[in-house]
C-alpha cells in the first residue's frame, strides 16, 4: 500500500454555533391605504364608508417585510414607513437588513406591531416620523411602548433578542427632561424636517457594538445648535479635568474641525446618564459579548463532567470568545474563575469538610458557578490639553 503523504478527513458539523447579527433593525411606521376607485366610490354608502374607517387598522396587518436595499420600499409602504425605509438605506456605513412593519396611518395598532417585532431577530427598533412629546411617551403611546418593548424583550425574551430602541425629540426641542430614562433607548435632539431618529438608527447599525457613536456621521440634513442649546442639552457644565456629563439625549452637530460640511452624532449616550452603561456601545457590546459566551458554552451543556479536566475546558472555551478582543483592544483583559474548579485542584487530603460538601453539591445539583470579569477599553470622549508657556 503507498504512503498517503495527504490525508483529508472530512468531516460535517450540522449543528453550526448561532450567529447574532448586530445591526439588523425594525422600523415601525404608518403607511397610507390604496384609495379606492372611482366606481367603487360611487356606488359605496355613507355607512359603508363608515364602516371601512373603522376596520382601516384591520386593512393594514402588521406584517414585516425583510429589506436588504431601498428598491420598492416606497412602493410596498407608501407613507412615512416607506420613506424610513428609504433613509435608513442612506446612512454609510449603514444596515445590511431591515424589517419594515406597517400600521395604518389612521388607527395604528403600534401594540400589536412591536408584539410582531418581539419576535424578531433585529437589535434595533424605531418608530418612525414619531417624536416624543407629551402624547407619545405615555404607557400606550407609541414611544412609551417602544420603551417598555426593549426593556421587556431584552430581559425576558429569547437569547440573543436583546435590543435598543431611538427615538427623537420634537425638531428643535433642547430640554432633555422630556425623555422616558431607560438605558435601552438612544434619544436624538436635531434641527431637520427628516426623521432623525431612523437616520440616527442606520448610523448605529453601520457600526460593530464596541464602536463608540461619538462622532460618526449622519447622512441627513439638520443645522447645527448653537453653544448654548448644546450645554442645556448636555446637562452640568463640564470642566477641564471631568469626563462626559450628559443627561440622556445625544445631538446632531457640524464640527468646525472636520472637513466638510457633514452631520454627526455630538455624543453617543444612552437614555440613561445614571446607569453604568451610560454609552450606547457599552450596552451593545454587553449584549454581544453575553451572546457569543452563551453561543460558545451551549455546547457544554449535557457534556462536559464536572471535574478537573471538563471545567479546565469550560474555561478554554471562555478564553476562545475573550482572547481575540484583548488582541484587538477592545478588551484591556480579562478574568474567569470557576470556584468548584480551585476546589478540585486541591489535594483531597486538604480539602475542608465544607470545601468536600460545595464539590459534592455540584455534582449533585449538576450547577457550575462561573465568574467572568472584563474590563472593556472605553474610546476617548473628551481630550483636555493644558498648555504652558513659559
Amino acid at each position: 500500500m503507498p504512503v498517503r503523504y495527504i490525508r483529508v478527513d472530512p468531516t460535517v458539523n450540522l449543528f453550526a454555533p448561532a450567529v447574532r447579527a448586530f445591526g439588523t433593525i425594525a422600523i415601525v411606521g404608518r403607511v397610507t391605504t390604496p384609495a379606492p376607485t372611482a366606481s367603487a366610490s360611487a356606488s359605496a354608502s355613507a355607512s359603508a364608508k363608515k364602516s371601512a374607517a373603522a376596520d382601516a387598522a384591520a386593512a393594514v396587518p402588521p406584517t414585516p417585510v425583510a429589506f436588504t436595499s431601498p428598491d420598492k420600499a416606497e412602493e410596498t409602504f407608501p407613507g412615512e414607513l416607506g420613506k424610513a425605509l428609504t433613509l435608513v438605506f442612506k446612512q454609510s456605513p449603514g444596515p445590511t437588513l431591515v424589517y419594515g412593519v406597517p400600521v395604518d396611518a389612521t388607527a395604528p395598532d403600534w401594540k400589536g406591531a412591536l408584539s410582531v417585532v418581539a419576535g424578531l431577530n433585529v437589535q434595533l427598533v424605531v418608530v418612525a416620523n414619531t417624536p416624543i412629546d407629551a402624547t407619545s411617551k405615555t404607557p400606550d403611546g407609541p414611544i412609551g411602548l417602544l420603551s417598555a418593548h426593549v426593556t421587556s424583550v431584552s430581559e425576558t425574551g429569547a437569547d440573543g433578542m436583546e435590543r435598543m430602541g431611538v427615538a427623537m425629540l420634537p425638531k428643535g426641542t433642547t430640554d432633555p427632561k422630556v425623555i422616558l430614562p431607560n438605558e435601552r433607548m438612544v434619544y436624538i435632539a436635531h434641527n431637520s424636517d427628516e426623521d432623525a431618529a431612523v437616520a440616527v438608527t442606520g448610523t448605529i447599525a453601520g457600526y460593530e457594538p464596541f464602536v463608540s457613536l461619538l462622532l460618526k456621521q449622519v447622512n441627513i440634513e439638520s443645522a447645527p445648535f448653537n453653544p448654548t442649546d448644546i450645554d442645556t442639552l448636555n446637562g452640568p457644565p463640564e470642566v477641564s479635568g471631568s469626563g462626559p456629563t450628559g443627561a440622556g439625549v445625544n445631538w446632531l452637530t457640524s464640527p468646525a474641525l472636520i472637513p466638510g460640511n457633514g452631520v454627526y452624532m455630538g455624543e453617543g449616550y444612552t437614555g440613561n446618564p445614571g446607569s453604568p452603561k451610560k454609552y450606547i456601545d457599552v450596552c451593545r457590546f454587553i449584549d454581544h459579548l453575553s451572546f457569543l459566551l452563551k453561543a460558545q458554552l451551549i455546547g457544554s451543556i449535557g457534556n462536559v463532567r464536572i471535574s478537573r479536566s471538563g471545567l479546565r475546558a469550560l474555561v478554554a472555551q471562555m478564553e476562545a470568545v475573550l482572547s481575540p478582543f484583548v488582541d484587538a483592544g477592545v478588551l484591556n483583559g480579562f478574568e474567569i474563575v470557576v470556584p468548584v474548579l480551585a476546589l478540585l485542584d486541591k489535594d483531597p487530603a486538604t480539602l475542608t469538610t465544607d470545601e468536600a460538601n460545595r464539590i459534592h453539591t455540584a455534582e449533585v445539583q449538576r450547577l457550575v458557578q462561573v465568574l467572568a470579569a472584563v474590563e472593556y477599553a472605553g474610546a476617548v470622549h473628551r481630550i483636555s490639553i493644558d498648555l504652558k508657556f513659559e
